[in-house]
């Protein structure tokens, strides 16, 4: 039962602390989000430069980045992504254990950027992994990691444990694996990842379908 926001602040004045099970859940899972030590381009230093003494990431939480993707939570997609570098990220995102988060952080990470036209490199990687939050700019400032930062752990800690809301760590019938792409005779296969990403694919005719590209 739900207890009245003003009768929780007059217990506490009594030093009784009233609170539920997902309260104390969400908030060790928003405090405790321990980003991949990952980057890909230039992003990387703007989110080198956020964990430094002047920003300070570890205020929030975010202590030590992890070396290794079975230790992290957080992947922060930093910088232009190849398409020979896409089934690499996919692949330590897999990994990665449950509750993982993405920020993308970019806009070559949202979308291919300035590099958007080159046959090289992946339109946003959210074709092919789940983004919870999308950080604009070229590069963004460290100040709009942070409020990325705080985005995801407001995000978190709204989530409810029980119902179609749910995370996906605690519902059984959840995707945990998603399709490492492989290099293709011209592109990579399968394109998108329709699970993540519902939108038409391009064309393997060549000709523009005006949705993806």
């Amino acid at each position: 039962m739900a207890v009245e926001p003003d009768l929780k602040i007059e217990l506490g004045k009594q030093g009784v602390f009233v609170t539920t099970i997902s309260e104390i859940y969400n908030w060790g899972r928003k405090n405790s989000v321990w980003p991949m030590q990952f980057g890909l381009a230039c992003c990387a230093i703007e989110m080198i430069a956020t964990t430094m003494a002047r920003y300070d990431l570890a205020r929030f939480g975010a202590e030590v980045f992890r070396p290794s993707p079975r230790q992290a939570d957080l992947m922060i997609i930093s910088g232009t992504i190849t398409k020979k570098m896409a089934p690499q990220v996919v692949r330590l995102y897999n990994q990665m254990a449950e509750p993982k988060y993405v920020i993308a952080m970019g806009a070559c990470a949202i979308s291919g950027g300035p590099f958007k036209q080159g046959y090289n490199v992946l339109k946003g990687i959210d074709r092919y992994i789940p983004v919870d939050v999308h950080i604009p700019g070229c590069p963004p400032r460290p100040e709009a990691l942070i409020h990325a930062f705080m985005t995801l752990q407001a995000r978190i800690d709204a989530q409810p444990l029980t119902g179609g809301d749910r995370p996906r760590h605690l519902d059984a019938d959840a995707q945990g694996l998603f399709p490492v792409p492989e290099q293709g005779a011209h592109d990579l296969e399968p394109p998108v990842n329709r699970l993540v990403w519902p939108l038409p694919a391009p064309s393997t005719s060549g000709k523009p379908t005006g949705s993806c590209e």
